[in-house]
């Protein structure tokens, strides 16, 4: 079945008459299209409504998709005359991806229609990836993992933060990456205790620890991977959080595979960092999957009930956050397999003194 044929199969098409998608990610999906605009799909029609700027690209990333162009550059005005012209009675939307809004402007644009919340269900289909995709995925964790390594010559005391981040993404860019999903995150010293510093002008000190995290984009698809290095000696104390979390990272790998609930593999990870002393600074989710976006479906976290399947590529990523004195993490990306997982990422997570 393609994409597509998966999506109108699903039980709750039944519910409505069309489809309106919005979320980009989830458009590209479905249709391969990877510009702006909208897709409304029923069981008779395939329509992609989007500007001028995209016609043509539309029409050659998409074919036997109904390319039409938005009127008054206005995607939502242009489904409403359509859904009016088609006759439906009730709309299938991804809610927590249309605004207050637009939502407003549908419901007064097409007047007696019902709604139904479509809620995660493409990015669902998304969670289990296909052999393109995760060749893809497993191309920019190679990039990643090349990158990192040049970028461990390069740092030295007395950089900033700012500088070792500028550097790593040009030579990400170098070796093949395409874009970045998100800005790389390099935290030197106390701001390591911030699971999502921002680098900044901080000069990186002897005896700190530097936490990276990155990631690389291959033909759209992201990668993630996060290591922690030491400037020179470090304390007794950060050294002992730094193998707390490596040992907690490695004993979640080790539950990590099909059939495994994201949960119990949280589990896992949490009860060592707790047993050690440290279960308040570990405040986040162990892991959660990477595809077109850099967070999606599955998650292992205490939260959510998500069992693991083959072809799913999801983080390891415990990490405990001190605040005044530091953070450790570390993160791979693996793909669950049928007999467990595989480990994407290569660089060595023996901590590394720079």
């Amino acid at each position: 079945m393609t994409r597509l044929e998966r999506f109108l199969a699903q039980p709750l098409f039944s519910q409505f008459d069309a489809a309106l998608i919005l979320r980009r990610e989830d458009m590209r999906y479905l249709s391969g299209y990877t510009g702006e605009g909208a897709l409304l799909i029923s069981r008779e029609d395939k329509l992609l409504i989007t500007d001028f700027r995209y016609i043509v690209q539309a029409e050659a990333q998409a074919p036997g998709w109904t390319v039409t162009e938005s009127q008054r550059g206005n995607t939502l005005d242009t489904v409403i005359d359509l859904a009016r012209e088609k006759g439906y009675a009730s709309l299938g939307i991804e809610e927590s991806h249309l605004t207050y809004a637009g939502f407003q402007q549908l419901s007064k644009g097409i007047g007696a229609v019902r709604f139904e919340d479509i809620g995660n269900t493409v990015e669902k289909l998304r969670a289990i990836k296909e052999p393109q995709e995760l060749r893809a995925i497993a191309k920019a964790a190679q990039v990643a993992d090349m990158g990192l390594r040049k970028i461990l010559d390069f740092v030295k005391p007395g950089m900033t933060e700012k500088e070792v981040q500028i550097e790593l993404a040009y030579q990400c860019g170098k070796l093949g990456s395409e874009g970045f999903g998100f800005e790389f995150i390099v935290a030197s010293g106390p701001n390591g205790a911030m699971p999502h510093a921002v680098a900044g002008g901080r000069k990186i000190q002897p005896g700190d620890l530097v936490t990276i995290d990155m990631g690389c984009l291959v033909d759209g698809y992201n990668s993630d991977m996060t290591r922690t290095f030491a400037i020179g000696n470090v304390s007794d104390e950060l050294k002992k959080i730094y193998d707390t979390v490596l040992k907690a990272q490695l004993a979640a790998l080790e539950a990590l595979g099909p059939g495994k609930n994201g949960k119990d593999v949280d589990a896992v990870a949490r009860g060592i960092i707790a047993e050690a002393g440290y279960g308040d600074y570990f405040g986040h989710a162990l892991g959660h999957g990477v595809g077109l976006m850099v967070h999606e479906l599955p998650r292992l976290s205490p939260l959510i009930d998500m069992q693991l399947e083959p072809g799913m590529a999801v983080t390891v990523e415990p990490g405990i956050y001190v605040p005044d004195l530091g953070g450790v993490r570390i993160e791979d990306l693996c793909i669950v397999t049928q007999e467990g997982y595989l480990n994407l990422c290569s660089t060595t997570k023996e901590l590394i003194v720079l």
